[in-house]
């Protein structure tokens, strides 16, 4: 089945899941005359909302009934959240019909003079990364637009360059999810990095190496760069067994001195060695470190991995200089509350997983640490022995918060440690006055929770909003002296 030329009148399509992707799915594909089924194990007033909306489209909606193929179903269009052994996709297989994901759908429907993509994954920085590209691209003077995996879907972006009345994008800054990747087969981006590769989501990979596989399908078939983490040997490595387009390059990027075909850093300085005439002798500078917000070391990571693929669309070193100065984090990212008494207070909610709560542990001296939640099946050991030299105390709230005790245990023995056993709505405002406790002047208390939010907070951005407001509660209490 092919891509924008098909004639889908008539087609019978099986949307699977509603939510952020699969709504635009079935609109979409109900406009080009497809007969749409979706079907969704949820049947909430969401859902119940969705179906409504989709089925005055002409779109027939199933809740409550995921597991299902419906009969004589020719392709079946999956969100990404649906994992690969779901009774729905074994039945797909066996009866030999084929499945998408959102990306792939919105990939083959691109018409014949569609904006590239450079494309961005990774464990952890993808949407600081890709929103960090699309400063640049922007700063460059070129029409773009961050989309995919960060909220904005790519196949409502590709559909909007298609009409008549549409200014078209010269290029797309697109955050892939492991996910969409496993469903996306025909995928070929202009350029894409895989930004780092640590354990997650393995419940639905099955294990670290099909989750490393699907991180490694966004370098198959690029035509300009690849670009890897030269801290992260699993990324080079996924280059190195990639298939790409002749004339293609590996592109390293590094917190030090770069060697040729790679941007580093040198005293202060972002610098490439990679898109200059002589990568033997030659170094371009870009921006310097303070440029990047904020500018601790993976995001300064993300920092380079943007610019790589910006000027691997041949954007100028100017532009990736003032993107970087005129992009603003999104919330929750190692993102600065207040400082009370001398100590500063940190909100990075978003670092869900080990990985991402290294990389901020590893930002600060000395650390108070908040942590816990939900841990996914991690295991905290390697984290705490890496982290047990910065850290002042921690404070470990949440339902897999054992875990961290325990390896705290084994690794820190002599960091004081406040356990908090509630999950009331006043339990985040408990941890942060235990933690101002434990800190000192000259301290960072660090929500980092290495855990996913979900036994006691919607998501994390919830969590991290629960800690603004009880260090501001704090900040208060110490007479206003936050700041």
């Amino acid at each position: 089945m092919g891509g924008g030329q098909v004639n889908w009148t008539g087609t019978r399509v099986t949307v699977a899941g509603l939510g952020v992707s699969g709504v635009p799915a079935a609109r979409v594909l109900r406009g080009l005359g497809a007969r749409v089924t979706v079907v969704n194990d949820g049947d909430d007033e969401r859902s119940r909302q969705q179906a409504a909306e989709l089925e005055a489209l002409g779109v027939t909606v199933r809740l409550g009934d995921g597991a299902t193929l419906p009969e004589s179903t020719e392709l079946v269009v999956t969100t990404p959240g649906w994992q690969p052994d779901k009774p729905l996709f074994r039945a797909a297989a066996e009866a030999g019909v084929p499945v998408w994901g959102d990306v792939e759908l919105a990939w083959r429907l691109r018409g014949p003079d569609a904006a590239p993509w450079l494309a961005v994954t990774g464990t952890n920085g993808k949407t600081t990364t890709v929103r960090m590209l699309a400063a640049i691209l922007e700063a460059a003077g070129l029409r773009t637009a961050a989309v995919g995996n960060i909220g904005v879907s790519v196949l409502d972006a590709v559909l909007a360059e298609q009409r008549e009345d549409a200014e078209p994008y010269d290029v797309l800054a697109v955050e892939l999810s492991s996910y969409q990747l496993h469903w996306a087969p025909s995928l070929r981006a202009h350029s894409a990095t895989v930004l780092n590769l640590a354990p997650d989501h393995l419940d639905w990979h099955g294990s670290m190496e099909a989750y490393a596989a699907d991180k490694g399908r966004i370098y198959r078939g690029n035509t300009i760069a690849c670009v890897y983490n030269a801290a992260d040997k699993a990324t080079e490595e996924l280059v190195r067994a990639a298939d790409v387009e002749e004339g293609c390059r590996a592109i390293g990027f590094t917190l030090g001195p770069p060697a040729p075909s790679q941007l580093g850093v040198v005293d202060g300085i972002l610098v490439d060695r990679a898109f200059v005439a002589d990568r033997q002798k030659q170094a371009q500078e870009l921006a310097e470190v303070s440029d990047v917000n904020p500018p601790v070391p993976h995001n300064i990571a993300n920092a380079l991995a943007a610019a790589a693929l910006a000027r691997a669309y041949g954007v100028e070193p100017r532009a990736v200089r003032d993107g970087l100065r005129a992009f603003r984090p999104e919330p929750h990212r190692i993102a600065r509350v207040a400082e009370i008494g001398g100590v500063t207070y940190i909100d990075d909610s978003k670092a869900t997983n080990t990985h991402a709560a290294e990389a901020s542990l590893t930002a600060y001296d000395s650390v108070v640490w908040i942590a816990g939640g939900l841990a996914k099946g991690a295991t905290f050991d390697e984290l705490v022995a890496a982290a047990s030299g910065r850290l002042r105390g921690a404070v470990l709230m949440g339902a897999d918060r054992a875990l961290i005790r325990e390896a705290l245990t084994r690794h820190a023995p002599d960091v004081p440690v406040a356990e908090l056993g509630r999950t009331d709505t006043g339990a985040m405002a408990a941890a942060v006055r235990e933690a101002a406790a434990l800190a000192r002047p000259g301290d960072t208390v660090l929500l980092a929770p290495a855990c996913a939010s979900m036994d006691m907070f919607v998501n994390y951005g919830k969590r991290g909003e629960a800690f603004a407001e009880a260090v501001r509660e704090l900040g208060a209490g110490h007479g206003g002296q936050g700041r």
